[in-house]
């Protein structure tokens, strides 16, 4: 990477990015940001390499999740529990489904800028630029409040650094115990039409008594109070994620300050674009968005750009095409990655490729096509012979009514009731524990089938 400077991306094609109009301001808040400390550190970043290296070989299982984009007005940290606490919920499940060790990686401490499918938008005949996101604009339907202010960047590394410190308290702190978790999760089941996922749980409850029977508690083992919980988002203000790159002092090479994991978003992965400069010279794990546009010659490109040792655990290719559609596109996505020899996780996204507008008018995500898209997605990995290695989710903790379906049925009628994202709909806390269950099961099936041909 001697031919690469964390500047360079500015001499590259620029998309889905502000122009900012004051461009001292600018420069001051870069300069500011340039001083402050990394919100996450080298050593952490090379642990979550080795732990989603373990996942694209079928040895562990990344579970990324969180919101579609923070907000400042909704930051509390309330949300953080309560997102952080069904994040460990769906864990434990996929542990126990997978018989793996999972990654858990939030959607979070720094998830505040979004792409946009169109530059403007109109409402009552007045067009006005998108909103691009809290650390960019701001919501509210004005022309002043649509001007991307800089000042914004600090604002959010500020709330992105109170996040990390409060993810971090409870994840060594003993919220985060194996017994407390399950016990949540317990409460789910109850639920009338949750009958089918009681069985499972009643197998993990099982494990924990055994566990206790033997001598292995909170007390004895630390691993069970504790986790290790990382956080990513997409790198798309350059701006801001060129302020927080920094020199690992151990190995002398660049890293992302900004998260432990950055993403390159389906809209902003060109070859040549600024992005992918930035994202090819971090040492930290990559994410590439891989939608029904991606290309084979375009994947060979950028595989080879933004993982060029083919190191394991760098790369993970997040497959978005939608239900219906994974059959189309992941086959020939997975025969690219083969034809090259590339080391790769896959992981599902079914999130962005299931986004209608509801006869309400709310923009809207069946959980039918959730579910299907990740059936799908097992599916096709099990008949090609590779490894269906996680799942990423726009998901929250808070009970709120934005995704249609799941055991608690939120229809359309009720998409007004507690429509509270910023950006895209978000499954709530029992549609995600909800989906935790069907992918153990997907993960059981997977276990059985290969342990089966092992000893075949």
């Amino acid at each position: 990477m001697t031919n690469w400077q964390k500047s360079g991306w500015r001499a590259k094609p620029r998309i889905q990015m502000p122009e900012y109009t004051d461009q001292a301001a600018l420069e001051a808040v870069e300069a500011q940001l340039a001083k402050y400390p990394p919100l996450v550190f080298a050593g952490e970043v090379r642990n979550l390499k080795t732990k989603l290296a373990a996942a694209s070989r079928g040895e562990a299982f990344l579970l990324q999740g969180g919101d579609c984009a923070e907000s400042f007005e909704q930051f509390s940290a309330d949300g953080i529990r309560d997102t952080f606490k069904v994040m460990l919920q769906m864990a434990m499940v996929l542990t126990y489904g997978a018989k793996v060790p999972v990654v858990k990686v939030g959607r979070m401490a720094g998830q505040f800028a979004k792409p946009r499918s169109a530059p403007t938008e109109t409402v009552d005949g007045v067009e006005l630029p998108s909103f691009r996101g809290d650390i960019i604009n701001e919501l509210a339907f004005t022309p002043e409040a649509r001007i991307p202010d800089p000042k914004k960047m600090l604002q959010a590394y500020t709330q992105a650094a109170a996040t990390l410190n409060l993810v971090r308290a409870f994840s060594q702190g003993g919220y985060a115990d194996v017994h407390q978790v399950h016990a949540w999760t317990l409460g789910f089941t109850e639920a009338d039409n949750a009958a089918k996922y009681r069985d499972m749980a009643k197998r993990i409850t099982d494990t924990l008594d055994f566990m206790k029977a033997a001598g292995v508690t909170q007390d004895t083992a630390h691993t069970l109070q504790s986790v290790d919980f990382y956080t990513s988002h997409e790198g798309l203000l350059l701006e801001y994620e060129e302020a927080l790159c920094r020199i690992d002092s151990t190995s002398g090479l660049p890293v992302a300050g900004s998260g432990h994991m950055i993403w390159i978003g389906d809209r902003t992965r060109q070859p040549d674009g600024a992005h992918v400069e930035f994202c090819r010279g971090v040492q930290n794990p990559i994410g590439l968005k891989c939608g029904p546009t991606t290309t084979a010659e375009d994947l060979k490109i950028l595989m080879n750009k933004l993982n060029p040792e083919n190191e394991e655990g760098r790369l993970t290719l997040i497959a978005r095409f939608g239900a219906g559609s994974v059959g189309d596109h992941l086959p020939r996505l997975i025969k690219t990655v083969q034809e090259e020899g590339a080391n790769v996780l896959w992981s599902c996204d079914p999130m962005h490729g299931n986004t209608i507008k509801s006869s309400t008018g709310y923009k809207t995500r069946p959980f039918d096509s959730v579910l299907r898209e990740v059936h799908e997605f097992f599916d096709i990995h099990n008949a090609e012979g590779t490894v269906p290695g996680g799942v990423h989710f726009e998901m929250t903790g808070q009970d709120v009514t934005e995704c249609t379906g799941g055991v608690r049925a939120v229809t359309e009628e009720d998409l007004s009731d507690r429509y509270h994202t910023a950006c895209d709909p978000r499954l709530n806390a029992s549609q995600s524990l909800e989906l935790a269950f069907l992918v153990a099961e997907e993960l059981q099936k997977r276990g059985a089938k290969v342990a089966e041909a092992a000893n075949g």
